[in-house]
């Protein structure tokens, strides 16, 4: 079978004519609908509403095809080149959004008109929270500059970061190889291969950390001067707003995780001593699998990895599973590492084709399965979205992480159902180790990043005072669980998240979905088999609610921080499982 993802769905190649049409169409609707925004108010909305409605579906099926041709092939010059012209475009649909929002900001009668409309009161909330935006908006004889000095400014420095990320190799061992595929040997049973591609990836990044700085300081720096020119206080208040999410909620779930820390230094500590360590965890050790004696921890071939994904999520829902098959049959995932291609995993879907497309870089541990079973819950996201308007499909980052955070869970406790003293410790090292990486690590990123861009307000940082920031917020958060010699000064590098000045502090939202989806799975296990439509229908009101309604839907206040202390109190259980085992069996 192949393992390459197929997007002859959305063209036939960058040759395929109707790319050209598409584009062309495209064009007519963005200027058609430039007039609209006159005459009686309530025609005047349904006109461009539904004028977006088309616009979002081909300006969607564009930008998918080239940006998930770049994701796997970043020489692709006619990936680049579409890209880039869409990029330019994307100026003009943004400017039309803008206009859209200031006509709605001086609607006085907003409710009134929905009230009156079936129409608009299918994309009521979107209608709200835009009107609620017009405050926000920058001053209009500026706004088209500052959009195309983007193009040139953070968009190219975006792409730069990529381009750099995507094309570095790493020479392990002898042997010249991409930098996910680097990467990936972290999860390797063999320590020495361990800790030389660490070693490796640090001396590799010395070759593109000036570049990558820079990439980091105009991007932050530009993204600040946006945050004022659209009267926010702060990136940090402009990524909430956006994000439906307000600041009691944040701060409520930052002090759980600040006081569960000393819990995941504890199992940090139990792993390094298990490994050999005795001042913490090298962190070239993170991923380091935990084998009992006796014991060979199970890899998964690719199929193997398909054929337990639809065993276990069938048994939730097995329209589900369903679901899950005809993702690998219909070639919608892209499995293994390659030169070219980028780090990671990702999810990306394409609302109006009801298709989703999904990355990884599958090397066999049960963490990539995970890892697969994560990406498919955001499409499974996707399908529950199924049949709204895409202005209500726009789920906000935190609850984005929801579905995927779920699936995770799932099959941890499935795979944990009848497992072995050793199969258990295994595992529970497996869910522990992510569940580190989406909570406590995840906090010394946004504290990373919030001292960046406080740093930037005044200079720009050289790669020496970045990597001053990486190891000062790893210490904050790690703390003794890590061995302080070895940790890692490049994560700002490693992480894609840093580089757009769309989406700062994209940390906080996995912290999020890990801990939300967390307590939605206890619900599940409460309710069982009748909770499933509840939680599709959670799923399906992500981008129709703000974050704390959403949640309050199923019961859940996530502005109260005994919430987030219940969920966490999960893994401090699992650690103390971990610790118990580990003493037992080594």
């Amino acid at each position: 079978m192949d393992w390459t993802w197929d997007l002859s769905v959305l063209y036939r190649g960058f040759d395929d004519e109707q790319i050209t049409r598409d584009f062309d169409a495209l064009k007519t609707l963005v200027e058609d609908a430039k007039g609209m925004l006159q005459g009686d108010e309530k025609a005047a909305l349904e006109n461009i509403t539904d004028a977006f409605e088309k616009i979002s579906c081909l300006s969607g099926k564009l930008f998918n095809f080239a940006s998930l041709s770049l994701s796997t092939d970043a020489g692709n010059e006619s990936a680049q080149m579409l890209m880039d012209q869409l990029m330019r475009f994307s100026v003009q649909i943004s400017l039309l959004n803008s206009a859209y929002v200031r006509y709605l900001g001086k609607i006085e009668n907003l409710q009134a008109l929905i009230d009156e409309s079936d129409a608009l009161q299918k994309v009521s909330f979107a209608l709200l929270r835009d009107k609620k935006a017009a405050s926000h908006l920058m001053d209009e004889g500026t706004e088209e500059w500052i959009l195309k000095m983007s193009l040139t400014g953070s968009d190219a420095f975006s792409t730069l970061r990529d381009k750099l990320d995507a094309t570095l190799t790493v020479d392990v061992n002898g042997e010249s190889i991409p930098l996910s595929a680097a990467r990936a040997l972290a999860y390797d049973p063999d320590a020495a291969t361990r800790k030389a591609a660490y070693e490796a990836e640090l001396k590799a990044y010395t070759k593109i950390d000036i570049p990558m700085a820079a990439c980091l300081n105009s991007i932050k720096g530009e993204a600040q001067t946006l945050a004022e020119a659209e009267h926010f206080s702060s990136i940090l208040e402009k990524t909430l707003f956006n994000s439906n999410m307000d600041r009691e909620t944040l701060d409520a779930m930052l002090s759980a995780i600040r006081e569960a820390l000393p819990a995941f230094r504890k199992y940090l500590r139990k792993k390094g001593e298990l490994l050999g360590h005795k001042d913490g965890l090298p962190f070239y050790d993170l991923f380091a699998p935990i084998t009992p004696p006796g014991f060979t921890p199970k890899t998964f071939s690719i199929e193997e990895a398909r054929e337990k994904l639809v065993l276990e999520m069938s048994k939730f829902s097995p329209e589900m599973g369903e679901f899950i098959k005809n993702a690998f049959d219909s070639r919608w995932i892209d499995v293994f590492p390659r030169e070219g291609k980028s780090g990671g995993a990702f999810c990306a879907g394409v609302h109006h084709m009801d298709i989703s497309r999904i990355l990884t870089n599958f090397a066999g541990s049960f963490s990539d399965v995970s890892t697969l079973a994560h990406e498919l819950g955001h499409a499974w996201h996707n399908r529950c979205m199924q049949g709204l308007p895409s202005a209500m499909t726009d789920a906000p980052m935190p609850l984005a992480e929801t579905a995927s955070i779920f699936n995770e869970t799932l099959l941890a406790n499935a795979v944990m159902e009848n497992a072995s003293k050793e199969e258990r410790l295994s595992l529970l090292e497996g869910s522990l180790m992510e569940a580190t990486q989406t909570i406590m690590d995840i906090f010394s990123r946004y504290l990373f990043e919030y001292e960046v861009i406080e740093r930037r307000k005044d200079h720009t940082m050289p790669v020496s005072e970045l990597k001053e920031i990486m190891l000062w917020a790893q210490g904050e958060t790690y703390g003794d669980g890590l061995d302080e010699t070895y940790r890692h000064p490049y994560m700002w590098a490693c992480k894609s998240h840093y580089y757009s000045a769309g989406f700062n502090f994209y940390n906080f939202p996995y912290a999020f979905g890990q801990l939300f989806g967390t307590g939605v799975y206890a619900i599940y296990k409460q309710e069982g088999p009748a909770f499933v439509p509840r939680y599709n229908q959670l799923l399906r009101s992500c981008g129709s609610m703000n974050v704390a309604d959403v949640a309050m839907s199923v019961g859940i206040d996530v502005r109260s921080i005994d919430f987030w202390r219940t969920s966490l109190k999960v893994y401090i259980g699992m650690i103390d499982e971990f610790v118990s085992l580990a003493d037992q069996l080594f």
